[in-house]
């Protein structure tokens, strides 16, 4: 599976940090619209990011619910009819939530920078060092401990979690998340 090193952080406003973003990257901003449905998973979080009606992915990932900077695992696989693919899994399993979001995506380095405006929530900035296949941890999380620092980012603007827990924490995506029996990862809701 790929790794990589995340944080999620909540910020006041995209416009008010994109400048500073820009500064340090060294592509972007590309805009992009999502739309993310999860599904029950016992052993991680399932979803299905519709890009536009012909682009999609089914994402598979395994990350502890913590704030600080955390190692997710992922298997990520292209798909070209999302809304297709969403009705058969909501027939097959259900749906546990959806997340719909405008993110703004730059690269620094071999970190994707996120800033995030969630329908539902608000403003947000996501870290996403990337890890190589044998690199240890410890060097990703020093790269993200770096950018959080340049970012002005503290400890206290960190989130747990993923958006759709936010959103179920508010009432405002169904049902509130259970954990995985064994597993400190995010169970069936994510």
């Amino acid at each position: 599976m790929a790794r990589n090193i995340e944080i999620k952080a909540r910020i006041a406003s995209v416009e008010a940090l994109a400048p500073v973003v820009a500064a340090l990257a060294e592509a972007g901003p590309t805009a992009i619209e999502q739309d993310d449905t999860f599904f029950p998973c016992p052993t991680g979080r399932l979803k299905l990011r519709q890009l536009s009606p012909t682009e999609g992915q089914l994402i598979f990932y395994q990350r502890p619910d913590a704030t600080g900077p955390k190692t997710s695992h992922y298997e990520i696989a292209p798909v070209h009819a999302p809304q297709a693919l969403r009705q058969v899994l909501e027939q097959a399993f259900g749906a546990c939530g959806r997340v719909r979001k405008q993110r703004s995506l730059y690269v620094c380095g071999r970190t994707r920078v996120h800033l995030d405006r969630v329908a539902g929530l608000g403003d947000f900035l996501e870290l996403e060092v990337v890890l190589g296949e044998n690199e240890a941890e410890a060097a990703g999380l020093a790269e993200a401990r770096r950018l959080m620092a340049a970012l002005g980012l503290g400890e206290d603007a960190l989130v747990a979690g993923a958006y759709v827990d936010l959103l179920a924490a508010a009432g405002q995506n169904g049902r509130p998340r259970k954990k995985a029996l064994g597993t400190g990862l995010s169970g069936q809701f994510g």
